[in-house]
């Protein structure tokens, strides 16, 4: 009895095998896909020190961490990334290093230039010899005997210096020096008194240099009414002496005749 039921599995067997030969060959057996990893390019420090990872195609985190050998926690926090959210292209900061090295290119030695500083002119003084004369013969040149007119004002103004002197004009012959005055441009103007005539322009501007002595004159006449107005002078008549002769003689001839009387009478 057991022969029989061995002998019927392998009739089954054998019917069988032919069938599953069949559907062997009719579907084949596809082989396991080989994973591929993609590469990972190995990231150097920048000229700023940072060391950046580009994000490549089937990129993560864990796989990126393993691979730059710092933990997810660690990539998350120094990108500033919550969850799993990176994307291809995007640049993560693995860490700080040493700036790459760079050969420099040997090139000239630069020449020194010698820079010298730039002396600075220190500011003098000069003086103004000022002179309001009396032109008396109006020809606008001041000459050695004509006098000073008393009692103007003289004005000195400086521009940058902020000198401003005022100064009455006094009687002479010698003009009136204002000394040790910074080196300016000045405006020098007198005031003609009433009754004159300028005869030379009444305001100058001068330029004072440092060490400089300048002279500037300034000529006035009277007026015509002025002249008009002014008290004659007493004329003194000359004398001769030959009338003095004659009063002596006659004063001499009447005390003659004085004494000849006298002595007439007493008789």
């Amino acid at each position: 009895m057991i022969r029989i039921l061995i002998a019927r599995k392998l009739l089954f067997l054998v019917l069988l095998l032919p069938l599953f030969a069949l559907v062997v060959l009719r579907f084949p057996a596809n082989a396991a896909p080989v994973y591929q990893l993609t590469p990972f390019p190995t990231p150097t420090p920048g000229p700023d020190g940072r060391i950046i990872y580009i994000v490549q195609p089937n990129d993560t985190l864990l796989r990126i961490s393993l691979i730059a050998g710092i933990s997810v926690d660690e990539l998350r926090g120094l990108n500033n990334i919550i969850g799993e959210n990176i994307i291809v292209g995007q640049e993560l900061l693995l860490g700080l290093g040493g700036p790459s090295q760079v050969t420099p290119t040997p090139g000239p030695s630069p020449t020194p230039t010698l820079v010298l500083p730039t002396p600075t002119t220190q500011p003098g003084s000069g003086t103004l010899c000022i002179l309001l004369y009396y032109d008396e013969n109006g020809d606008s040149i001041r000459q050695e005997e004509e006098p000073s007119i008393a009692g103007s004002a003289i004005s000195i103004t400086g521009q940058a210096s902020q000198v401003s002197l005022t100064e009455t004009t006094k009687s002479g012959l010698d003009p009136q020096c204002f000394e040790d005055l910074p080196q300016d441009r000045y405006t020098i103007s007198v005031a003609v008194p009433t009754g004159y005539n300028p005869t030379t322009p009444s305001s100058y501007a001068l330029e004072l240099n440092a060490g400089d002595t300048s002279y500037l004159d300034f000529g006035a006449q009277p007026n015509s009414q002025t002249q008009v107005d002014a008290p004659e002078q007493p004329v003194e008549r000359a004398r001769s002496p030959i009338f003095g002769i004659i009063g002596a003689a006659l004063l001499l001839v009447g005390a003659a005749l004085a004494l000849f009387a006298g002595r007439y009478l007493r008789r």
